[in-house]
């Protein structure tokens, strides 16, 4: 009966986590339980404090925890109706999961072309394909094509993340699982990153998963959100109806209902998701 619910979650979805736990060090316990769904062509938020467990859903899902020494204990993880939870984050790569991680990682040493051209390793389509794409990845972002040829650690932060999603799309992404886009950068700049991740949906067909401690703005361009507190989710559902739900704007968008802060686990009206164990 479980295979058979899991089965069924991972057609209708194009990623489908299903009661995910995992552990670093063969000690540590980061995630416990985590179940989520992004539809396809979708942008969904993932939400939560600093240590909650957003980073960490996101190298479960494109294969990066073998890095950190950490693994997958239990549950499993389907994308576009197949079972991916133990391929290699390469093979995650061909099937169209790019990762564009926390603190934007580019190849600081590279100019900004070189940087989308290591995007598009592995590739087999031929230069003229890939040249065309570096183009559509400057018309989305004309910040770098002004500086292509610039290197890219003596670019601005908000040129890099711009720079390390650019590369992703050179790899002809199905899905982008996006982590933290707005650290460190200014609000304008914040808001130019999300319009472009809605325009890459909407013209591309680019599915995101956006990790985000900015409730506020992510809330704003997803579809649908979950919420994480300690490894677990704790509430989820439309990203609109998120947005009005008193907890979420006395917890995470600062709009104090004058009882102090509380946690998640204290709510007891949330929507509590059903989970089965496979």
């Amino acid at each position: 009966m479980a295979e058979q619910a899991s089965a069924q979650q991972a057609e209708e979805a194009l990623l489908s986590l299903n009661n995910i736990e995992v552990v670093y060090n063969h000690v540590v316990l980061v995630l416990k339980g985590v179940s989520l769904e992004v539809a396809p062509g979708s942008i969904v938020a993932l939400l939560g404090g600093n240590g909650a467990g957003k980073s960490t859903t996101l190298k479960a899902i494109s294969g990066l925890l073998t890095g950190e020494r950490g693994e997958i204990t239990r549950g499993n993880i389907h994308y576009n109706g197949e079972n991916v939870t133990h391929l290699t984050a390469a093979d995650r790569v061909q099937r169209g999961v790019l990762h564009v991680m926390e603190g934007r990682r580019v190849f600081e040493h590279l100019t900004v072309d070189e940087n989308l051209q290591v995007g598009s390793y592995g590739r087999k389509d031929g230069a003229a394909a890939i040249q065309k794409d570096m183009e559509m990845v400057y018309d989305y972002f004309p910040r770098l094509r002004e500086r292509r040829k610039s290197v890219a650690g003596y670019t601005s932060g908000g040129e890099q993340q711009m720079l390390a999603m650019g590369r992703a799309m050179m790899a002809r992404p199905r899905m982008i699982l996006l982590d933290e886009p707005s650290m460190g950068l200014a609000p304008q700049l914040v808001e130019e990153i999300f319009n472009i991740v809605t325009t890459l949906r909407r013209e591309e067909g680019v599915t995101f998963l956006v990790a985000e401690q900015n409730t506020n703005v992510a809330l704003r361009n997803a579809d649908y959100g979950y919420i994480l507190e300690n490894g677990r989710i704790v509430m989820y559902g439309d990203a609109a109806q998120l947005r009005e739900n008193p907890d979420v704007k006395e917890f995470y968008l600062g709009v104090s209902s004058g009882e102090g802060k509380k946690s998640f686990r204290n709510v007891k009206h949330y929507k509590r998701r059903k989970r089965w164990l496979s």
